[in-house]
C-alpha cells in the first residue's frame, strides 16, 4: 500500500510544481510518465527474479528504491530531479508490485491476489488525497507530502522485514515441495486472458487523475482537487473490487470492466476541452469502476492460469501491460494540436469496446481456470 501511495502522490503536487516552479504541462506529463519507463524493467525483472530467489528478496529492496526516489523528488525541484526521482520510484515500484502481488498469491491464493489489488488501489487513492490536502493546506507544499510518504514507507519496510522470514517458513512447511502444475496452467493462456483487460487499467486512472483536472473551468483547480479525483476514481475501484469479492463475481466481470471503460472514455469525449464539475465527478467514478474490475479480473486470470513456478514473471508481465496506460496523458497532450481533445478519447472508447467483445468471445468456451456463476 505504501509503495502505491509513494508512486501516485506525484500527481497531487503537479499543480504546485506548475504554479511555483513554472513547469510546462508537457514536462510534468513527461515526468509522470517517466515512472512507467523504469517500472517496466522492474516488473519484468522483479517478477522473474522473485520466482528464483524468493519474494522478500525482491520486494524489500524495491521498497527501499521507492524511498530513495521519493527523497530525490523532495530535494530536487528541477527537470532533472523530477525525471530521475520518478525513474527511481518507478523501478522500485516495479520490483515491489509484481513480486509483492505474487507473494500475496503464494500466501492466500486467489484471495491473496485480490487483496493485493485492493491494498495497492488503496495506496494509489489515499496517497494523492492526503498529499493533495497537505500540498494545499500545510506549509512547505513541495516537502511535507514527501516526508509523510517516506516515513510510512520506512515503517512498512521495517514491518515486512520483521515478518517475512516466518511467512517463508510457513510456506515451505505447508508445501513440502514444488506446487503442482495443473492442466490448465499455461503461460500463453494466462497472458491471452489477462493482457487485453490489463491495458485498460491505468489508462482509466491516468485519464481521471492527470488529464481531467486540467480540463476543469478556470478557478476550479489546485492540488486538493487532484486528490479528490484520485479518491473518486480509485475509491470506486476499491468499492467494486470489494463487492466483486464478496459476491464471487465470475470472469464475465472483465467484460463489464471493459464496457465501463468505454463508457468513461465516451463521457470524457463528450465534455471536450472543458469539463463541468458534475461530469468530472461522474467520469472519475465510471473510470475508477472500470479500473477496479479490469485490475481484479486480470490478476485473477494470472493467479488461476499461470504455472506456479512462473507466477511472479507473469504477474510482472500483466502489470507491464497495465502501466502502458500511464503514458496516456502525455499522448493526449501531444495529439491535441492535430487531433483535438475528443477524437483520441473516442478511439480509446472504441478500443475498450473491442476488448469487451474479445473477452466475451473467449468466455463462450468457458474460462479454463475459473467457474463462472450464472449470469456472470
Amino acid at each position: 500500500m505504501t509503495a502505491g501511495w509513494a508512486a501516485n502522490l506525484f500527481a497531487s503536487v503537479i499543480p504546485v510544481l506548475a504554479e511555483q516552479e513554472g513547469f510546462s504541462t508537457a514536462l510534468l506529463d513527461a515526468a509522470f510518465g517517466a515512472y512507467a519507463i523504469a517500472l517496466l524493467p522492474g516488473l519484468f525483472g522483479g517478477g522473474a527474479l522473485s520466482d528464483r530467489v524468493g519474494r522478500a528478496w525482491v520486494v524489500l529492496p524495491g521498497a527501499g528504491l521507492v524511498v530513495a526516489g521519493t527523497v530525490v523528488l523532495m530535494a530536487f525541484h528541477d527537470p532533472a530531479g523530477l525525471l530521475v526521482g520518478r525513474l527511481v520510484v518507478g523501478l522500485g515500484a516495479g520490483l515491489t508490485f509484481g513480486a509483492g502481488t505474487a507473494w500475496a498469491g503464494d500466501l492466500g491464493a486467489a484471495t491473496g491476489t485480490v487483496l493485493a489489488g485492493v491494498f495497492l488501489t488503496t495506496g494509489f487513492a489515499v496517497g494523492p488525497l492526503v498529499s493533495g490536502a497537505l500540498a494545499q493546506l500545510a506549509p512547505a507544499p513541495l516537502v511535507t507530502p514527501f516526508v509523510l510518504s517516506i516515513a510510512l514507507s520506512l515503517a512498512a519496510i521495517g514491518w515486512a522485514a520483521a515478518t517475512s522470514a516466518p511467512a517463508s517458513r510457513r510456506l515451505r512447511d505447508a508445501g513440502g515441495g514444488p506446487v503442482p502444475t495443473l492442466e490448465h496452467h499455461d503461460a500463453r493462456t494466462a497472458l491471452a486472458w489477462s493482457l487485453p483487460v490489463g491495458v485498460l487499467v491505468f489508462a482509466s486512472v491516468a485519464l481521471s487523475i492527470v488529464t481531467l483536472p486540467t480540463r476543469l473551468p478556470p478557478g476550479v483547480d489546485g492540488p486538493l482537487l487532484v486528490g479528490v479525483a484520485a479518491a473518486l476514481a480509485l475509491g470506486s475501484g476499491i468499492a467494486v473490487q470489494t463487492v466483486a469479492r464478496a459476491r464471487s463475481w465470475g470472469p464475465g466481470a472483465g467484460v463489464a470492466g471493459a464496457l465501463t471503460a468505454a463508457a468513461g472514455f465516451a463521457l470524457v469525449a463528450l465534455a471536450g476541452e472543458r469539463i463541468a464539475l458534475p461530469l468530472f465527478a461522474l467520469s472519475c467514478v465510471v473510470l475508477g469502476t472500470a479500473y477496479g474490475l479490469c485490475l481484479r479480473e486480470g490478476l485473477l486470470d494470472v493467479e488461476t492460469l499461470a504455472p506456479p513456478a512462473r507466477r511472479g514473471t507473469l504477474t510482472g508481465t500483466f502489470y507491464v501491460a497495465t502501466y502502458v496506460g500511464f503514458g496516456l496523458p502525455l499522448m493526449l497532450t501531444s495529439l491535441q494540436p492535430v487531433a483535438g481533445t475528443r477524437l483520441p478519447v473516442l478511439v480509446l472508447a472504441l478500443a475498450a469496446l473491442l476488448v469487451a467483445g474479445a473477452r466475451r468471445a473467449q468466455l463462450r468456451g468457458g474460462h479454463p481456470g475459473r467457474s463462472a456463476p450464472a449470469g456472470s
